[in-house]
């Protein structure tokens, strides 16, 4: 971790950026967050890449919470502009996180004011060799948890006891990574990222009734799939069809995009990532790191 934190209006030495024991938040689960990247860019310095499209999720996921952040969009926006630039990082992933900061042990929480900390630090690929050679995923026996128990839409630190449950397992049987079904028993995403597959050249990703997270990175690949002339097709996806793909691929700000091989130890295609895949990790790289004007206005240039 880097040497700098923004922590409650304040940019702090990491060791004084504590909280206490009794924090609601720790016992409970109570915070949101985000995952956001910077890029060294073509103009020879750092953006974050749809800053602003974080940001917001950012406060949506403290209302549907109750979390009542001290601070405006645009003052967490220039926090994390703030880290990136003062620890002097050119590459980074920022981790904004708002948590419910009362130390009065119980579920109800009178006093629903936010801590709010932004940390950034260098980060590589999030699946690691997988970038390159593609992901080895195992089906979890744990299924995503339902909207109609939780709000699936926000990004919610308490949310990720079930990421860990199913990545834990998948790691522990010699995989990448999981993919979770939903509780009717459809696709919905991994323990950290969306899901597309490819079939016949028409590119298809679970809809938001799959209980998965709408990230800002799926949309971003849907963006740039759509302007490519290529279809995209929201809708239900049944493990047999993920199986049937010929490509397969995982999108988010930690994984970018990192093409799925094999699952349950069952070849997707042909085993090794394909074509259209590789496409969109360059064009993707291209887009993030600015070297294409189109998608300039998603930069923020630190």
């Amino acid at each position: 971790m880097t040497r700098l934190v923004w922590f409650n209006g304040r940019l702090v030495g990491i060791e004084e950026a504590t909280i206490s024991v009794s924090t609601h938040a720790l016992h409970y689960g109570t915070a949101v967050f985000e995952g956001i990247r910077a890029y060294w860019t073509a103009k020879g310095r750092p953006a974050i890449f749809r800053l602003n499209d974080h940001i917001r999720r950012f406060f949506v996921s403290a209302k549907i919470y109750r979390l009542e952040i001290p601070y405006t969009e645009d003052e967490i926006a220039e926090a994390c502009k703030m880290v990136v630039r003062e620890n002097k990082l050119r590459d980074a992933y920022i981790r904004p996180i708002a948590y419910l900061a009362t130390t009065e042990l119980g579920i109800k929480a009178k006093d629903r004011r936010a801590g709010v900390a932004v940390l950034a630090k260098e980060w590589g690929k999030y699946l690691g060799e997988a970038y390159e050679k593609g992901a080895r995923v195992a089906v979890s026996p744990w299924r995503r948890l339902p909207s109609f128990s939780f709000p699936t839409t926000a990004k919610a630190s308490g949310h990720y006891i079930n990421s860990f449950l199913a990545a834990m397992d998948a790691y522990e049987k010699g995989f990448d990574e999981a993919i979770l079904l939903d509780h009717r028993g459809f696709v919905s995403e991994g323990t950290g990222e969306n899901l597309f597959i490819v079939k016949d050249q028409v590119v298809y990703t679970p809809p938001l009734q799959a209980s998965i997270l709408p990230g800002i990175t799926r949309d971003t690949i849907i963006t740039l799939l759509r302007d490519m002339g290529i279809e995209v097709v929201e809708r239900d996806i049944t493990l047999g069809e993920l199986l049937a793909a010929d490509e397969a691929f995982f999108t988010g700000t930690a994984a970018e995009v990192t093409p799925v091989v094999e699952v349950d130890n069952i070849k997707i295609g042909d085993g090794r990532p394909g074509p259209l895949t590789r496409k969109l990790q360059k064009l993707y790289s291209d887009v993030v790191r600015g070297k294409i004007d189109k998608y300039e206005d998603w930069l923020a240039y630190v």
